[in-house]
């Protein structure tokens, strides 16, 4: 309910994006291959504060994708972010991917920000009405071939995250 409750309240999106998200979460849990797909969860103060999960692509050989990032408001300013994306990606890269693809959403500035300091790239952009809103999704991309990994991975910060 983290993701709903979240969005609903700082951009106004409606119970059809928990209920995306909670088909992204069932179909991982239904069938995933530990060897190419992995999530963590991201904890402070015993709490549950942010995930991410990295996935196969069905559609791309080669290609993971980055879903479903979260950093709940009580973990902000923790550099949460950063860090579950830099678990993905270094998990990716050990996984042998040849790139990462994520979709997103106009409104996610603060995501998007640490995508393109990543080295994502927008690919692809179109305007959709879902979750209740008017939207722009954005579809990025980083090539892992080319892109150095990212020594930040290994700071500490105060919290632990955990793939499941």
């Amino acid at each position: 309910m983290a993701h709903g409750d979240v969005y609903a309240s700082e951009f106004g999106w409606d119970a059809s994006f928990e209920a995306l998200v909670a088909r992204i979460v069932a179909d991982y849990a239904a069938g995933r291959d530990p060897s190419r797909e992995a999530a963590w969860i991201a904890e402070l103060d015993e709490r549950r504060v942010g995930c991410i999960f990295c996935v196969a692509d069905p559609e791309h050989e080669g290609t993971a994708l980055l879903r479903i990032l979260l950093v709940h408001p009580d973990g902000r300013g923790h550099d949460l972010g950063r860090r579950l994306i830099d678990e993905c990606l270094a998990f990716a890269r050990g996984a042998g991917y040849e790139r990462v693809r994520l979709w997103t959403n106009h409104p996610l500035v603060a995501a998007r920000h640490l995508y393109l300091e990543r080295g994502f790239v927008l690919i692809a952009q179109e305007p959709h009405h879902s979750f209740g809103v008017d939207l722009t999704g954005q579809t990025y991309e980083l090539d892992l071939r080319d892109a150095p990994s990212d020594a930040r991975a290994g700071r500490g910060g105060g919290y632990e995250t955990a793939p499941t």
